[in-house]
């Protein structure tokens, strides 16, 4: 599921404030495609063939009974109350009132939402299991509340339980998908995935937006780690064994019981194929490959019994597949025989062309059941409600589309379950990081971990060693979870909020003292005694979906202080073991030449004990625990590789399936250096960086409706009103210097429209470098061209007033800035664009997108 900031409307004013802190390194998704795309395959939804699919049947035989309560339920409601079921809302933007008003079929906590948010805005993340089971309560209650002369219908509670029941404090977090695509151990997927069923059967929820099915083909997505792997066969291996955990096993007395959840399936369809591994983008593949690889895992799933299917956000050759019926209806309904209901992702039907969030007829013809329109739930309903009444939306799909929704719940007991807190597991909050649950977790760890390096055979240790611990992964839970982790993104989180969970240093103090042995942690390696082994765990920042993009798969750009301390340790005679934390493979030949070992250990979640059961010895001397972790994704070459296993020339640094042992040793020797690329910025795409614009863009001076263009400085306006030169900053000619003698404009014009949509719904901003040397009177603008008569145009004036003048700024323009200002964020033609008046002189050293401004402009509505 996806949770993006929600878009303000209305006209911008703008004002500098200060940026709150924030990491350096905090994820964004800067994937833009600057140069004109290849021809598109020419498919588009019509050219589906459903016959090339697999067939499949309903594995639930037709409960005549059940059916027929379905029919007399709809034979009661009014349009009004089928128009409800069909709407799902966030808990932070719905009130229990709301649902018995609306009848709302659904209500989900989203990766940001939880009890009380509603009311206090921000919420608390940190809610206990009790205020969990309480809004569960009313909100069921309210659904039940058949005092208007309505139908009582149960309410369905969703929530992203993506590695165990990860939004609650003190529940046990599993490793993430790329780690348990590494184990090759199916029955510990579906162990992990009862586990998780019961500790979200506690607080009172009765669905989860998981397993996803996804098959990643390019490790520069930020959702790499929700995938198991890159390998179609392996993903379907695992489905329906996650499936059956979650929901029982089909045919058994467990299937749907009080200590299972309804799963959802996701995100059909080729989520993990889009185009440059853009979140939300295009996968422009054959359907022959979208139904073999990127559909692998669903026929397995619904042979499993999967009840919900979460459509994608993503498109297939330009068919964003919300909308695609051939897929959603033709294929996944009809073909394939699912005759659970399909959801939507949030908000993701309102990117259809003619749509809007709280206004889209389309998405819901093409198939999708159940519209996630967490904070649109009410205009959805309203605009829904005039459609069926319109004939926009037919009655029978309106009608099957609830069917399918009341024969889920039917399966599910809701009918006859009663309250959450009065079923058999609500308010058995000991099942929260219960010790089997960890243990679970802790084998998962275990098995998860791929050993790269050993060379030199510094792994195992022996625990009686002394021991130096270093790096900001050490001593982090947070860290070692990554993201949709009590949060959205996985940020901002302490160790408090992690009362059942061990980091990677507490489990290796933990045996290394326990055996005699000397363990100290050290923030930045140094220490007063030379230690015989040193543990360096170190890795990515957490991060989730989009913001975790990025431009190139490596781990550091030339900024690398990790590389610096595997350098100086080295040049001091002390073995190092990398414990490397991520979401995915990324290019770091440079760290694993500088490391005695090297372990790939993923994002393992809350048992970083796991990690010491494997690279420590017993006391005795005996190995505890072997590596067992073998890649379920190619580690890239270079920083610039796409390797899939499979690949007509497949040559990456470390093959599918790799993966060493104490019992089977391997020499890895040194390791190219060369990244394949001489930019190793990983995440900002810059539009004016070094002196120099992207291939193909231009600079554009205008003036009293005449325009001049170039690739470079110098240029100026045919009336000499604006003239831009080079100009040396940190090199020569690295910055442009911009002088107005009359009212003009300077504009950055991209050779193809720039896509910032996905982009513009989270924390991303323009960035702008500059030093203001002078600023006339009158009113400047900042602006972004999108085509004919669609234009953003900013206020900018008072904010280069209040910049200190001659000192060189990074100031940060958040692209919901544009929006609100009128920009059509689908299709930048100039996506910056600078008009000032007479007297204005402004120097700019970088044009870029990201998240690290030091000063932040603040977009109030007027």
């Amino acid at each position: 599921m996806n949770v993006p900031s929600r878009p303000r409307r209305g006209a911008a004013a703008v004002s500098i404030q200060t940026a709150a802190p924030r990491p350096r390194r905090l994820a964004w998704a800067l994937l833009l495609a600057l140069a004109p795309l290849a021809p598109a395959l020419a498919q588009d939804a019509a050219a589906v063939h459903p016959a090339q699919w697999p067939a499949l049947k309903p594995p639930i035989p037709r409960d005549a009974g059940l059916e027929a309560r379905i029919q007399a339920l709809l034979a009661k409601m009014s349009v009004e109350e089928k128009v409800g079921q069909i709407v799902q809302a966030d808990i932070n933007a719905a009130t229990p009132e709301d649902v018995r008003k609306y009848h709302i079929g659904s209500v989900l906590a989203g990766g940001n939402s939880e009890p009380g948010g509603i009311s206090e805005p921000g919420g608390n993340y940190a809610a206990p299991p009790q205020e969990w089971l309480d809004i569960a309560d009313k909100f069921y209650a309210a659904s039940m509340d058949a005092s208007d002369g309505k139908v009582a219908i149960p309410i369905i509670f969703g929530i992203d339980a993506v590695h165990g029941h990860n939004n609650l404090i003190g529940a046990t977090l599993f490793p993430h998908n790329v780690g348990l695509g590494a184990t090759r151990n199916p029955e510990l997927i579906r162990r992990i995935g009862e586990a998780t069923a019961a500790e979200v059967r506690s607080t009172g929820m009765e669905w989860t937006f998981a397993p996803t099915l996804t098959v990643p083909r390019d490790d520069r997505w930020g959702r790499t780690y929700e995938g198991y792997s890159e390998d179609p066969r392996l993903v379907a291996s695992y489905a329906a064994a996650a499936i059956e955990g979650l929901q029982g096993k089909l045919g058994s007395k467990q299937f749907l019981d009080g200590a299972h959840v309804i799963a959802s399936a996701k995100h059909f369809l080729a989520d993990g194929g889009t185009f440059e591994g853009r979140d939300q983008g295009d996968a422009k593949i054959t359907e022959k490959e979208l139904r073999e690889v990127h559909g692998a895992g669903y026929p397995p799933a619904l042979k499993a019994g999967a009840q919900t299917v979460m459509a994608s956000f993503s498109s297939w050759n330009g068919a964003k597949m919300h909308g695609n019926h051939a897929l959603l209806t033709d294929v996944l309904k009809d073909r394939m025989g699912f005759d659970g209901f399909v959801v939507g992702d949030w908000n993701a039907h309102g990117q259809l062309p003619g749509c809007a969030n709280d206004d889209c007829a389309a998405a819901f013809n093409a198939g999708v059941d159940m519209l996630m329109a967490p904070d649109s739930w009410r205009g959805y309903y309203d605009n829904a409600l005039k459609q069926v009444q319109a004939g926009q939306i037919s009655m029978a799909r309106l009608d099957d589309a609830v069917t399918r929704i009341l024969r889920v719940k039917l399966r599910l007991g809701l009918f006859e379950a009663g309250a959450p807190s009065k079923r058999p597991l609500g308010g058995k909050f000991e099942l929260l990081g219960s010790a089997e649950h960890r243990a679970i977790a802790r084998q998962a760890v275990r098995e998860s971990l791929v050993l790269l390096k050993n060379d030199s055979g510094v792994l195992p240790i022996a625990p009686k060693s002394r021991v130096l611990v270093l790096g900001d992964g050490a001593d982090n839970v947070a860290k070692q979870a990554g993201g949709w982790t009590l949060n959205w993104q996985g940020t901002g989180l302490k160790p408090s909020d992690f009362p059942h969970a061990q980091s990677i240093w507490a489990g290796l103090r933990e045996q290394i003292q326990a055996a005699g042995g000397s363990a100290e942690l050290s923030k930045d390696g140094r220490y007063a005694t030379k230690p015989d082994v040193a543990i360096f765990v170190f890795g990515e920042d957490p991060y989730a979906e989009f913001q975790g993009d990025l431009r190139i798969a490596t781990f550091r750009g030339t900024r690398n202080p990790e590389l610096d301390t595997l350098k100086r340790l080295k040049a001091e005679g002390v073995p190092v073991v990398s414990v490397f934390l991520s979401g995915r493979p990324l290019w770091a030949n440079r760290e694993i030449n500088a490391s005695d070992a090297f372990v790939a250990a993923w994002l393992p979640g809350s048992e970083g004990g796991g990690v010491a059961d494997v690279l420590l010895r017993k006391a005795d001397g005996a190995i505890q625990h072997d590596f067992k972790g073998t890649l379920s994704y190619s580690w890239p070459r270079t920083a610039v590789q796409v390797a899939n296993v499979g690949d007509k020339e497949y040559s990456p640094q470390f093959a599918f399936g790799y993966g060493l042992s104490y019992a089977k040793a391997g020499k890895v020797g040194a390791l190219s250096e060369d990244p394949g690329t001489p930019d190793l910025d990983q995440r900002s795409m810059s539009f004016l960086g070094r002196g120099a614009l992207p291939r193909g863009w231009l600079l554009r001076v205008q003036s009293q409706g005449k325009s001049s263009d170039a690739a470079k400085p110098p240029l100026a306006s045919a009336d000499g009103a604006l003239a831009v030169t080079a100009v040396d900053y940190k090199a020569q000619e690295d910055a442009w210097r911009a002088q107005w003698k009359g009212e003009a404009r300077l504009e950055l014009v991209a050779d193809a429209p720039v896509e910032l949509v996905r982009e513009t719904n989270g924390d991303v901003q323009l960035l702008i470098t500059l030093k203001p040397e002078s600023v006339g009177a009158g009113e400047a603008w900042l602006t972004a061209q999108c085509g004919t008569k669609c234009e953003a145009k900013l206020p900018f004036g008072e904010i280069l007033r209040g910049l200190p003048q001659g000192q060189w700024q990074r100031i940060g323009v958040p692209l919901k800035c544009v929006r609100a200002a009128g920009g059509d964020m689908g299709k930048l033609a100039s996506p910056f664009g600078l008009q000032a008046p007479k007297g204005t002189v402004l120097v700019l050293h970088e044009v870029a997108y990201g998240t690290d401004a030091d000063k932040v402009v603040d977009c109030k509505r007027q």
